[in-house]
């Protein structure tokens, strides 16, 4: 890695920790990092204090999976995290490997994780995906039936609801993201009780690079940060 790339990551994490101090001290970093090399996810790992990444695609997950360093030099463990669409027929492939799927959004996702979990004899920490924006291509749970989803998930016995997640629609403002992430901040509060689960916290994950102050303005747990810390993504197809 060249010293001006580390320059580069260096300060753009210190520009995003700025902004966490700032609005949110207590929300935790998470470091979007589809098409991330390894190389610069473990130097984040082993120079900027990185402890959380999330990667969206199965394929890719799997393939930087034993490069990438699963602690901090000073031995703080690195969680990793699926936040990405999750077609139940790739649940077996990422069950032992990640330490929360953020994308359940559906009963059917959640009776795969259930089986696969139990063959692993683990756990699984889980966040309950939202479709905040109501949008109709995307995924999630929609906002009025967040009760009726926890209820109907609540007896899987290896299923940990650690929290709650969404991706807000695209919005041409500051004020126009508080507005969604504000009233996914009432769902959470609202629901909080019940995705306890014998933690002593639950999360609320939202906020990305075009969002995430708006986001810890409105009191994110966790942002998920990717272009904003590593620059734009070069996909596969078009690297050179």
């Amino acid at each position: 890695m060249t010293e001006e790339r580390k320059k580069q990551l260096q300060d753009s994490f210190a520009r995003v920790r700025a902004e966490i101090a700032a609005r949110n001290p207590e929300a935790i970093l998470l470091a979007a990092t589809k098409t991330v090399p390894v190389e610069d996810i473990n130097y984040a790992i082993d120079h900027l204090g990185l402890t959380h990444i999330g990667e969206n695609r199965v394929p890719e997950l799997l393939e930087k999976y034993d490069g990438i360093h699963k602690a901090t030099p000073d031995g703080k463990p690195v969680s990793i995290h699926f936040i990405g669409h999750l077609q139940t027929n790739k649940v077996k492939y990422i069950i032992d490997k990640v330490d929360v799927i953020q994308s359940l959004d559906r009963l059917s996702l959640a009776e795969e994780i259930q089986r696969q979990a139990e063959k692993h004899d683990r756990t699984v920490d889980v966040y309950v995906e939202v479709n905040i924006g109501r949008e109709e291509a995307k995924s999630g749970v929609d906002p009025d039936k967040v009760e009726e989803f926890l209820s109907e998930i609540s007896g899987f016995s290896r299923i940990r609801v650690a929290g709650l997640m969404t991706m807000a629609p695209k919005c041409a403002s500051f004020e126009e993201y508080l507005k969604y992430f504000a009233e996914m901040r009432q769902i959470f509060i609202d629901n909080t009780e019940k995705i306890m689960h014998n933690r002593l916290e639950a999360c609320l994950s939202m906020g990305m690079s075009d969002s995430y102050t708006a986001a810890l303005e409105a009191g994110s747990g966790m942002i998920r940060v990717g272009s904003t810390l590593f620059g734009a993504r070069v996909y596969p197809e078009v690297r050179k």
